[in-house]
């Protein structure tokens, strides 16, 4: 059974920083990209950063985070990551992660992830 788990969301004031976690089990990680996507309320969900099995080696961040957040993966613990720093309020989102086996797009389309996490909540706010 596949899992995808996210923790780290949290309310955090402008200027701040947030680890997210994606903690995946019943998948071999190594072959999936794995992306995050936020959806804001009244708004679709948007692809903010993904990284890319290790063979290819890719990653991705959405123009509004560039150098602002990074995505990395951990093999030791299944576990890929969100670092999100100088966070604004335009972040505030449900933040999810999700896993993709095979795409020809990059990144691949929201529909076109094979498995989704729950989401995590993140909140930007004074």
């Amino acid at each position: 059974q596949v899992q995808l788990v996210e923790s780290g969301g949290d309310l955090v004031q402008p200027g701040g920083s947030l680890r997210l976690q994606c903690a995946v089990s019943g998948l071999a990680l190594d072959y999936y990209t794995i992306g995050w996507f936020r959806q804001a309320p009244g708004k679709e969900r948007e692809g903010v950063s993904f990284t890319s099995s290790p063979l290819h080696g890719r990653t991705y961040y959405t123009d509004s985070v560039k150098g602002r957040f990074t995505i990395s993966r951990e093999k030791s613990n299944n576990t890929v990551y969100l670092q999100m720093n100088s966070l604004k309020p335009e972040d505030t989102a449900v933040y999810y992660c999700a896993a993709n086996r095979y795409s020809q797009a990059w990144p691949p389309p929201s529909w076109g992830m094979d498995y989704w996490g729950q989401g995590t909540q993140v909140t930007v706010s004074s």
